[in-house]
């Protein structure tokens, strides 16, 4: 099915958006409400459709009058300018290859965003964009409480289960952040997604991936509690239970030359806050870490 088909459905469909069971996941919802038929494989249909335009911004005619610049698109966020499109081309050392330092890795060498815009991660299998955009798909899809992922179809998602680890040389501020999180808002609401799911998402975004020193949350069942800060730099927010201890500041940043980690003290517990927000909002079990997938390696 053409994503055009599904933008239309969703348009169609705007009037049951606020019906939506509390205990029915985003995914099985709208994979139910768009296809009929709540398969695997279906399932993988609509995150590709939700993860292509938060990188991409809106390439589905028509839809439902929301605009999405993408991520790849320079922006605006609390009237500072933002550009992630560095981060993803190569031009930075912003890459967690497990090093002690960055590395430039350029993520749009599989045709950018002209397979995107045909519905694939990208023209090959072998690309780092193709490993980047199947990441996401799964990753999304676990988030968003996909119940069918794991069959054949839509595999699950088994990368590092740390976005701290995974961003941690991409130094991001709490204007980079916000920005990202606002292109995945504007693209679930380009979907039909309801107000106040968007609205619980983005706070459950800001509490587990944007407040400095966090303590270790299990994003993925199950991958157990992990670092999940993406926001380090000493502008993000401290955590109320920070534990910078736990947190290693990168050498060296994609930002800055300075060190700019963590560098206040906790020994708070390990969190339990990561499903509540999120699973309120009915994005599935933890499904405010759909912001960062976007981002992650």
């Amino acid at each position: 099915m053409r994503f055009t088909k599904i933008t239309v459905a969703l348009a169609a469909a705007g009037s049951a958006v606020a019906q939506r069971p509390t205990n029915t996941s985003i995914c099985d919802y709208y994979t139910t409400a768009l296809f009929k038929n709540n398969t695997a494989g279906n399932q993988y249909t609509l995150l590709t459709a939700l993860v292509n335009t938060v990188v991409i911004g809106n390439y589905t005619q028509p839809n439902v009058g929301v605009a999405v610049p993408g991520i790849l698109a320079k922006g605006t966020f609390n009237g500072s300018e933002v550009n992630l499109l560095p981060y993803f081309d190569g031009t930075l050392n912003s890459t967690n290859r497990g090093g002690t330092s960055g590395v430039s890795v350029n993520f749009l060498d599989g045709g950018g965003a002209e397979p995107l815009k045909n519905n694939k991660p990208a023209n090959d299998d072998k690309s780092n964009q193709y490993f980047l955009l199947t990441h996401l798909y799964e990753f999304f899809g676990s988030l968003l409480g996909c119940s069918m992922q794991g069959m054949t179809g839509f595999a699950a998602y088994n990368g590092d289960p740390s976005m701290f680890k995974v961003h941690r040389f991409m130094n991001l501020d709490p204007n980079q952040l916000g920005y990202f999180v606002q292109q995945v808002a504007l693209a679930g609401a380009s979907f039909g997604v309801a107000n106040e799911d968007l609205e619980g998402v983005g706070k459950a975004l800001n509490q587990l991936f944007g407040l400095r020193c966090a303590p270790p949350v299990e994003v993925i069942k199950p991958q157990g509690p992990q670092l999940q800060a993406i926001c380090i730099q000493q502008s993000c927010p401290l955590s109320p239970d920070a534990v910078c201890n736990q947190y290693e500041a990168p050498i060296s940043s994609a930002s800055s030359t300075a060190t700019t980690g963590p560098t206040a003290t906790g020994t708070a517990p390990t969190s339990t806050v990561s499903t509540a927000g999120a699973a309120a909002a009915g994005w599935g079990v933890a499904a405010a870490a759909v912001g960062v997938a976007a981002l992650l390696l």
